[in-house]
């Protein structure tokens, strides 16, 4: 099928097909979803020892009773995970409770309002503040600007990462950039890795940004692999160090989708100065993180081998839902101009860009066909993608047939959107 070749008559026969196609599925009362990445309850239940792990033994290798206050950094066993997950020193990570969204949103807030390296540092001296945010993208990194009054400016997404020419000429134009959003790995929703030159370049970025510039290195999916010989990461870290741009970026990374998804641990990963500015703002409003959580993980996961292998057995779970995915994808679609996407190694999400004009009225036929999808325009801040294209498939919650059914439908609502809206030009 390829519309922009097709005669008026040919576009109104294939509508004629499709709504009956349509038509015959809405009346089979579906109810799917694929609107979040989250893990499905077998995934979960790869992670069920945790509960009775500890048997009574509270005391963390250096001595503390992890039942009690204080610890504000984390246990020393815990720290290794972290860094375990990220590649980095385990003197340079905080563990903190189960979610590593709360730290990010609790790493901008002392940015913005209190200064990460003293009170004459917080951006709110500086009046408008923006973040630059790689599109499409994660929602809830939009979100956190939105709550805390700060606008965000978008660079294009592609195949090595964030377009860096459109970051580096941001950042020397615009004096009021003080930040940016990073999935770097399996980035939410493309699935892209960023290369290693894109790597290297964002951590310069410290050479030419305010010294106050922050980028927020989201590596939520840095163990997540679907196959044994999936893309690595270079370690930002590490070139930031050689550059001496470590103040720069702020990495964090979580146990939420490795084990207990509602009852994980998170981390961040920075400098030194950093960790002291976030360690002012934290003592202010608690007395220290769940360590009980922190050493029931650092014992079932000891060490980085047992990282992997348990991860090797959340993509045997998790590779046959993104297979149907792509195979109904590459079916539908590959020899047609309706629409384009990446085939991930890993991560949470494939992304669909339908034709221009195309995504709201896709979510909207398959939502009345009984899928649900995330809402079109969530990959972009404030809900607007401005070619209305970009659709995030989450597969990992129904089952393997659940998603097989639910692409059926979604292939039908991409086509029938299409041609309708192709007849509406014609």
């Amino acid at each position: 099928m390829q519309l922009d070749h097709a005669t008026p008559e040919q576009l109104r026969q294939w509508e004629s097909e499709l709504a009956a196609d349509y038509k015959a599925i809405v009346e089979q009362n579906l109810n799917l979803d694929l609107t979040r990445g989250k893990p499905s309850p077998e995934q979960l239940s790869l992670s069920d020892a945790l509960d009775g792990i500890l048997n009574g033994n509270y005391r963390a290798e250096d001595g503390t009773d992890s039942r009690n206050y204080g610890g504000l950094d984390g246990l020393p066993e815990a720290k290794r995970l972290g860094a375990d997950i990220m590649g980095v020193d385990p003197a340079d990570v905080l563990v903190g409770g189960n979610s590593s969204l709360t730290l990010m949103f609790q790493m901008m807030l002392t940015a913005h309002q209190f200064g990460l390296t003293g009170p004459d540092s917080a951006w709110k001296h500086d009046g408008a503040v923006k973040v630059i945010c790689p599109v499409p993208g994660y929602d809830r990194h939009y979100t956190v600007c939105e709550q805390l009054g700060i606008d965000m400016v978008t660079v294009p997404m592609t195949a090595q990462g964030p377009d860096m020419d459109a970051v580096e000429a941001l950042i020397k134009k615009d004096p009021a950039i003080r930040g940016m959003w990073c999935v770097p790995k399996y980035s939410n929703p493309t699935g892209v890795v960023y290369s290693d030159e894109t790597v290297e370049r964002i951590a310069a970025l410290g050479k030419i940004a305010n010294p106050n510039f922050r980028v927020f290195w989201d590596n939520a999916y840095a163990v997540h692999d679907l196959t044994d010989d999936a893309p690595a990461l270079s370690c930002i870290m590490s070139a930031c160090k050689r550059l001496g741009t470590e103040d720069s970026v702020l990495q964090f990374a979580s146990t939420s989708k490795i084990t207990h998804a509602g009852a994980g641990v998170a981390f961040v990963n920075a400098s030194q100065a950093n960790l002291k500015g976030l360690k002012a703002f934290l003592s202010t409003c608690t007395i220290g993180p769940d360590k009980v959580n922190q050493i029931r993980h650092a014992r079932f996961l000891p060490n980085r081998d047992a990282l992997l292998a348990h991860m090797k057995a959340h993509a045997e779970l998790l590779q046959p839902r993104f297979e149907a995915v792509l195979s109904a994808l590459k079916e539908a679609f590959a020899d047609t101009d309706l629409g384009a996407w990446e085939a991930p190694e890993g991560g949470y999400f494939v992304s669909f860009d339908t034709r221009p004009n195309c995504a709201r009225e896709t979510v909207k036929l398959a939502a009345e066909a009984g899928v649900k999808l995330t809402p079109a325009g969530a990959t972009f801040p404030y809900g607007k993608d401005p070619q209305d294209c970009n659709i995030r498939i989450a597969p990992s919650v129904p089952s393997v047939s659940e998603v097989v059914s639910a692409m059926k439908v979604f292939v039908i609502c991409v086509k029938l959107a299409s041609v309708r809206a192709k007849l509406a030009q014609s």
